[in-house]
């Protein structure tokens, strides 16, 4: 896995590695065909940029966070929002195959993935709305969000290998978005791995982060299909370091070293796609490795607490690296043991490999044999993937965490940039080159 407490790049161990509510006022001017939004499927939404502003300490005062008023994150930006925004508490992740072979249908989907997009982060219902339209044709918007704040929502696309062998994009794929070789340990369920596309979409309230899926899909409806999806809670990262560092299921401190939203000189070297590294329709995006990551929390729960420390180098308490008082204490590692989780993660021991890291728990029921289905969705961004996941990934090979986890779930995304203003949409630079859809 690639995730410790230490490093800002690891998986699921550690840390290191203003809108309204929807209502029927909020409906667009004109009625969109049958058609037009869709019937009912499976799709997601993503998108842009900018972030939730939290309020800052005035006088004796404190004023609500963005998380504690329910506010809009901005839509439009540089980067697509839900990469170094402030970290929400819930997650609703899809991947999506193309079924359509029409490259107009597509470019018109994306087109109005891009607009509800727009709304539903505002707090805005799609199209017309849930209510009041023609009674003989289904609502624009499913409704269980109305009466909701936008919860911070953002949503934020990609676009995996496999769809540039569609709509003649060959040529247009990134050198980074390279197929990720197996890993010593994988164990990967191809109905839980790949995806022609990904929507990640980020809430403080899970009900709105499901609208936006389930609304987007039905847009997509006939032109894509869900492959997969997850659900996640308790974010196991942060890109706000001065809140508390959350824990992940196994109980230790994760994202002490995580990058920060507010750090633009690391987001500018490790996360955001530069101008030189190409394409130029990635510029001011970045690359995410999305993995499921299974913890048999049963082993682990029966763990020594000694041994548990030894196998995170951190002690469980207060997320101290060994020989240390402190969390946020510089690790000295090779207090550690050799294979200490922290120590093979950590940036100095992967010749500077940094990632940003936006991981949630996760727990799907049962296995059928009594144990929780239960674990972490690791979502890591990063400049290029060849010199972030891959060998931070294979430096966890001798990890002794991997006696408790299993990666049961892979994928890679290419995360195109924001949309920049009203005029622009999902995926515009990709299509424009050959195009006379943007």
């Amino acid at each position: 896995m690639t995730d410790t407490t230490e490093t800002e790049n690891t998986e699921p161990g550690t840390s290191d590695t203003a809108g309204t509510p929807a209502d029927d006022n909020s409906r667009a001017p004109s009625r969109r065909s049958l058609i037009g939004w869709g019937g009912a499927g499976l799709a997601l939404g993503a998108a842009a940029a900018g972030g939730a502003v939290v309020m800052a300490r005035t006088g004796d005062d404190v004023e609500p966070t963005a998380a504690e008023s329910g506010a809009a994150v901005a839509f439009h930006g540089t980067h697509q929002a839900g990469i170094a925004t402030p970290v929400q508490d819930r997650l609703h992740f899809a991947a999506f195959d193309v079924k359509t072979e029409d490259r107009a249908e597509f470019v018109q989907m994306l087109k109005d993935w891009t607009e509800a997009a727009r709304r539903v982060t505002a707090g805005r219902a799609v199209g017309e709305g849930a209510y009041g339209g023609l009674a003989e044709a289904p609502p624009d918007d499913t409704g269980e969000a109305l009466g909701l704040k936008p919860s911070r929502l953002t949503l934020t696309i990609g676009f995996g290998p496999s769809l540039f062998e569609k709509f003649g994009l060959a040529d247009r794929r990134p050198e980074a978005l390279v197929d990720l070789p197996k890993f010593a340990g994988d164990n990967l369920d191809r109905n839980r791995s790949g995806g022609d596309l990904c929507i990640q979409a980020c809430a403080d309230d899970p009900q709105v982060a499901v609208h936006a899926i389930r609304n987007l899909a039905r847009i997509g409806f006939g032109k894509v299909v869900m492959r997969w999806s997850q659900l996640g809670f308790g974010k196991t990262s942060s890109t706000t370091p001065e809140e508390q560092t959350p824990r992940n299921l196994m109980g230790f401190k994760d994202g002490t070293r995580n990058i920060a939203g507010t750090e633009s000189d690391r987001l500018k070297k490790f996360v955001w796609v530069g101008e030189k590294d190409g394409p130029d329709w990635m510029a001011g995006g970045s690359y995410l490795v999305a993995r499921r990551i299974r913890m048999n929390v049963e082993t682990w729960d029966r763990t020594p607490l000694q041994e548990q420390e030894d196998i995170f180098g951190r002690d469980k308490g207060e997320g101290a690296p060994v020989g240390k008082a402190k969390e946020r204490d510089e690790p000295f590692l090779k207090a550690m043991k050799p294979d200490a989780h922290v120590r093979l993660a950590h940036p100095d021991s992967n010749d500077g490999a940094t990632l940003l890291r936006r991981g949630y728990s996760f727990t799907d029921g049962t296995d059928g044999l009594g144990r929780l289905d239960a674990g972490l969705f690791f979502l890591a961004y990063q400049r290029d993937v060849r010199k972030g996941f891959i060998p931070v990934q294979r430096s966890l090979a001798i990890d002794p965490l991997n006696e408790y986890i299993q990666h049961v779930g892979s994928a890679i995304f290419a995360i195109p940039p924001g949309v920049r203003d009203k005029d622009d949409w999902w995926g515009r630079a990709l299509f424009a080159k050959d195009s006379k859809e943007a």
